[in-house]
């Protein structure tokens, strides 16, 4: 069982960067693939982007493709996601989750993914 902690989240206006964090209590995420989802009011929830389990290999929505960026820190509980020129379309609830398939991954599907956290706001205004 992995418990997943996101923070960084806030009120923004458009154009600004943010970073957002996705920490695990007690282990490591490096034998997880991960992955940041987001949810807007009445919508479904979108993949954003995913990193490897190494961090070499990484995949984005076109929508946030060139602005977003995700990584693995230096300490190997957490993951980020680094936002910058942000739009108001950018507005959403950001998740993160944890796959732990060694054989097969599917980055894109959030039901592929094992575990996820609880959330946490981003709010883009003008």
């Amino acid at each position: 069982q992995v418990q997943l902690v996101e923070s960084g989240g806030g009120l923004v206006q458009a154009g600004d960067s943010l970073r957002l964090s996705c920490a695990a209590s007690g282990r490591t995420l490096s034998s997880y693939s991960m992955g940041w989802f987001r949810q807007a009011p009445g919508k479904e929830r979108e993949f954003v982007a995913a990193v490897s389990r190494t961090g070499d290999i990484t995949y984005y929505s076109d929508s946030v493709k060139g602005r977003f960026t995700i990584s693995r820190g230096v300490a190997k509980n957490v993951v980020y996601l680094q936002m910058t020129s942000l739009k108001l379309e950018d507005t959403a609830v950001y998740y993160c989750a944890a796959d732990r398939s060694i054989s097969s991954w599917y980055p894109r599907v959030f039901h592929e993914y094992d575990y996820w956290g609880q959330g946490t706001q981003v709010t883009v205004s003008t």
